[in-house]
């Protein structure tokens, strides 16, 4: 004992110089690995956000369950922005700056994530973007930038082909909603059609908060429209564009947004048959083949969650497996690394090629941030939701 109490000071003192001597960063790797999680899981544009939300909090549970990453526990910050862009802007500054995340997932929306990605590109924090708008993404501005989910024109062109070679129609009207995402995204799509040699017969931007939409509507029949193609991720909105179609007994095809798919618009019907003849971009990673079978890492990721789900998945599977994706993305960039490094992070992913998620099969690269491919893409008959996942539409 005597023994012990003369050696334990000095030993005591050299781990504490040593600890002293470590730069900041190698302290840090120590604890809990932080991740800013920008969500937002209530307002207009909330029902994606709630279903990521299911994803990025079970792959956190999942992986401290098993012990964390590299015996590092993950602990998730998350941050409502209500999908106001300048909420946004201060809870990105706040987790970068005051909390010192070593990584932020979203913001759900391109409008904030618009304001957000500069804001966290400066302060040197990685961001995994789930958010659409294709100029959300740079390598050279926004080196640390990542694209997790699809980019807006991989949307777009899968309905704009689907209604040209499918559907066979071209007198299109145009819809989007005043939010930056569907102003921006409305525009690009009557950019994509004029490529085309396809001018749009009438385009229009909604308040998604705006409680009839029947004079547009009326308005994109008496133009001679043969489709509707909505660009909003608001489900009230498109629930009440498919509303205005239907009590009209106009029976023209809704392709467009994958939104359209959601499962609050079943609830939010005067009928359920304005659902019918409803098209909206998917995923391959969610449909059903011919015999009703879903992809293997799907179907094991819904087998794992359905217990915490209360047995049901009510829920876009999707969001939810895009959330999931973000955090496993997370958990192989530090394994690889063996740190939490920013610039590390930035070396592992641009030489990730693809890395098998639920939602896709990732590849990035020095001069691509966006890692979704165009082979991931699939359109879907909207009022076929079945454990959030979808039949393919009619081909």
């Amino acid at each position: 004992m005597i023994i012990f109490k003369k050696l334990a000071a000095p030993i005591f003192c050299l781990a504490t110089m040593a600890t002293a001597a470590l730069p900041a960063h190698a302290a840090e790797e120590s604890g809990p690995i932080r991740i800013g999680w920008l969500s937002s899981l209530t307002g207009p544009l909330s029902s994606a956000a709630i279903a990521e939300n299911q994803g990025v909090q079970f792959a956190v549970e999942e992986i401290n369950n098993a012990g964390g990453i590299n015996g590092r526990k993950l602990e998730l910050l998350t941050r409502d922005t209500a999908g106001d862009p300048t909420k946004a802007v201060s809870y990105a500054k706040q987790l970068a700056y005051d909390d010192k995340v070593s990584f932020i997932i979203g913001p759900v929306n391109s409008g904030e994530s618009l304001a957000t990605v500069p804001i966290l590109s400066k302060a040197g924090v990685p961001n995994l973007i789930i958010g659409t708008v294709d100029s959300l993404t740079n390598a050279k501005k926004y080196p640390l930038a990542f694209r997790v989910i699809n980019t807006n024109d991989q949307w777009i062109s899968s309905a704009n082909k689907y209604t040209l070679e499918t559907l066979k129609l071209k007198k299109i009207a145009v819809i989007g909603d005043t939010s930056g995402y569907g102003a921006s995204s409305a525009k690009r799509a009557a950019a994509l059609l004029e490529e085309l040699d396809i001018k749009p017969v009438y385009s229009v931007l909604i308040d998604p908060n705006k409680t009839s939409v029947t004079d547009e509507i009326q308005k994109a029949r008496e133009a001679g429209a043969d489709v509707i193609m909505p660009w909003s991720a608001a489900t009230g909105l498109l629930a009440r564009i498919l509303n205005a179609r239907g009590n009209m007994q106009w029976d023209v095809p809704v392709v467009g947004h994958p939104a359209l798919m959601g499962l609050p618009i079943r609830d939010l019907l005067n009928k359920p048959s304005y659902w019918d003849n409803t098209y909206g971009a998917g995923y391959v990673s969610t449909t059903y083949d011919a015999s009703g079978k879903l992809p293997e890492r799907t179907q094991a990721l819904m087998d794992a969650m359905r217990p915490k789900l209360g047995g049901k998945i009510d829920f876009t599977f999707w969001w939810v497996a895009l959330g999931y994706d973000t955090v496993k993305i997370i958990e192989h960039a530090v394994k690889k690394n063996g740190s939490t490094d920013a610039e590390a992070f930035r070396k592992t992913l641009e030489s990730t090629s693809d890395f098998p998620g639920v939602y896709a099969t990732y590849t990035w690269t020095a001069e691509n941030r966006n890692g979704f491919p165009d082979s991931g893409m699939v359109m879907n008959l909207a009022n076929t939701f079945k454990d959030g996942s979808f039949k393919i539409a009619p081909q």
